[in-house]
């Protein structure tokens, strides 16, 4: 039975995750739960993992989570566990001694640190938190190998290409190919784009996310941060990781070696397979309930990315090839900026806009250790708010 800790338990893929769990009777135990500011979901899904350590968002949601767990236990025999909250409470569960495994999948920079430690501490790590790679990919990357642990990517993207080079060595790697569905936006007149709305916006075709990861999807930005992430999870060098429109997203990535030869990974677009690859690695189990529907594909298209209707694509691009701070300063302004969007604070195409302003004015400083990783995110968000306030007036 291998025992886990979830950050990001009541997110999408936390609650994905324990569905996996669920799948897979005594396969897997949750130790420690890290939950958001939905402490009703949290008391749920504690009364029925029975975890060690729970951490919620903020000290009220903490009281919240007892009061729930009070009424629910009334006549039980069933333990309470330990119930914590911030940044504190998110770093306990993330090293909390019986776990052997971590999902990282709390939004935000606020997963770093207790990812981090967790790496510190010799845990595996199931990564499904962009802004772990994106904004500390260095720091982070040396962590791994200094500990000596496992970095599983679960985006369905990187977790293609962690199968198709179990078929090869690294030194044989021609390219990696990510593949990107468009989003809603595809066909779309870049003239149009002008009168973009967020409902729009969050209209993907193919996948059900959160919120900034749809926006993300809607400008390619998301595409821009998995082309970081690659470089750091795979050591390839940007002029070695390409990426093309690929409007059904049965093929989530693809390897192109020396030889020639180019394996692809396909799946139905459900996150529970590649949180299950990630959990269970290296060994494959079976699945339940999700597979490809080869009756349903009909054709398999793939387009380049026009580079001036997808800005944020290229920015992303110019912040690796620069490197430094300017990774962190696009994932920071990039929410700071997607946020104002869904307020309506911002247009569609100021998204791009703020970033390009921020990535300008960030100051060149080295990133060797968390500290100043997120000194640099606090910088960021302070520039790009700045220039969201610029840009209503």
């Amino acid at each position: 039975m291998k025992r886990i800790s979830i950050l990001g338990s009541t997110g999408s893929i936390g609650r994905q995750c324990l569905t996996v769990v669920d799948a897979h009777p005594g396969k897997f135990q949750v130790v420690a739960l890290a939950a958001g500011a939905n402490s009703q979901l949290a008391a749920e899904q504690t009364l029925k993992y029975n975890p060690q350590v729970v951490s919620v968002a903020t000290e009220s949601g903490a009281r919240e989570l007892c009061d729930a767990l009070k009424k629910s236990r009334t006549g039980k025999s069933q333990p309470q566990p330990e119930i914590l909250f911030g940044a504190e409470g998110m770093e306990r569960v993330a090293t909390h001694p019986d776990a052997e495994m971590v999902l990282s999948a709390a939004v935000g920079v606020v997963g770093l640190p207790a990812t981090y430690k967790a790496i510190e501490q010799g845990k595996h790590i199931a990564l499904a938190n962009k802004e772990v790679m994106v904004a500390a990919g260095e720091v982070v990357t040396a962590a791994v190998k200094r500990s000596g642990v496992a970095l599983l990517p679960v985006d369905s993207e990187h977790n293609a290409i962690h199968q198709c080079l179990r078929a090869g060595e690294n030194r044989e790697v021609r390219r990696l190919v990510l593949t990107a569905s468009g989003g809603p936006f595809r066909k779309t007149p870049v003239s149009q784009f002008k009168k973009i709305t967020p409902k729009q916006a969050l209209a993907h075709p193919n996948w059900k996310m959160g919120q900034r990861i749809t926006i993300d999807s809607a400008t390619l930005m998301n595409k821009g941060f998995e082309v970081i992430e690659a470089k750091w999870l795979f050591g390839m060098d940007l002029d070695r990781i390409q990426v093309v429109i690929h409007p059904q997203s049965t093929i989530h990535s693809m390897v192109e070696f020396v030889d020639g030869s180019i394996l692809a990974q396909l799946g139905p677009t459900d996150m529970r397979m590649p949180i299950q690859y990630a959990l269970t690695y290296p060994e494959r189990i079976p699945s339940n309930g999700y597979a490809l529907d080869w009756s349903a594909m009909r054709r398999l298209d793939f387009e380049d990315v026009p580079a001036k209707k997808f800005p944020c694509l290229t920015l992303a691009q110019e912040a690796l090839r620069q490197g430094g701070p300017l990774p962190c300063a696009l994932n920071a302004a990039d929410e700071i900026a997607v946020a104002a969007f869904l307020e309506k604070k911002l247009p569609f195409l100021g998204i791009a806009a703020v970033i390009e302003r921020v990535l300008e004015g960030m100051p060149r400083t080295p990133m060797r250790t968390i500290e100043d990783v997120l000194s640099a995110d606090a910088e960021a968000r302070r520039l790009a708010r700045l220039e969201v306030e610029r840009r209503k007036n």
